[in-house]
């Protein structure tokens, strides 16, 4: 092995974060420039102020997802593993009588 082309895991990691936040970043501006082209394209099919405001709107909210990824996945993973609480209604299951028979009606 060269100690000159030696990675310490730390170098790694580092490196690893680094591209994940560039990764992050690009994947941002992309979806910045296809709101963009998105709102363009509302009001270049439409000419509607209303409908250009929508797609702005829903772009906004699209962009606020990416952004916070991190912090909605976290929240509905916390959602979904809670457990019930423990003053839940207890529910009890009750069969139901059986009716008459083909035999009984026959008899009346």
């Amino acid at each position: 092995m060269n100690p000159d082309n030696l990675m310490l895991a730390g170098d790694v990691l580092s490196w690893a974060t680094l591209k994940t936040s560039q990764i992050q970043t690009l994947v941002l501006a992309a979806a910045v420039v296809m709101v963009i082209i998105a709102v363009i394209g509302a009001y270049w099919r439409t000419k509607s102020w209303v409908a250009t405001l929508v797609a702005f709107v829903l772009g906004a909210l699209v962009l606020w997802g990416i952004n916070n990824m991190t912090s909605l996945k976290n929240k509905v993973g916390s959602e979904i593993d809670e457990k019930p609480a423990a003053s839940a209604p207890h529910v009890q299951v009750v069969q139901a009588l059986p009716g008459p028979s083909a035999h009984d009606m026959g008899q009346l």
